[in-house]
């Protein structure tokens, strides 16, 4: 199966378990404490590079402030990384001009 069909799989996952503990009263945002580097390190390891590392404090950041637990932030990075960057920009028309050297 292709990989990033596999990423957006896992990635929903994490999404749903980040969700899960404000289902759980005055015990999830505790849950959140242990959550959030968790869900960092997975995100840096599913995302190398740059865009990773940048995601992954962003990630860490978004699950350890109580109440934002319901922003998708592993689905959003893989629509970023597979939606949006992958759009093909188109290159700019390039016009040969022959210049003549007037002496």
């Amino acid at each position: 199966m292709d990989n990033k069909y596999k990423l957006l799989r896992q990635g929903i996952l994490f999404d749903i378990l980040g969700m899960a503990s404000m289902a759980i009263p005055f015990i999830g945002p505790f849950l959140d404490i242990l959550w959030a580097p968790y869900a960092a390190k997975k995100m840096r390891a599913m995302y190398p590079g740059r865009k990773g590392k940048i995601a992954s404090i962003l990630t860490f950041i978004e699950e350890i402030i109580p109440g934002t637990d319901i922003i998708p932030s592993f689905t959003l990075m893989w629509m970023y990384t597979f939606v949006y960057k992958s759009k093909s920009v188109e290159e700019p028309e390039t016009i040969d001009v022959e210049a003549e050297i007037i002496q």
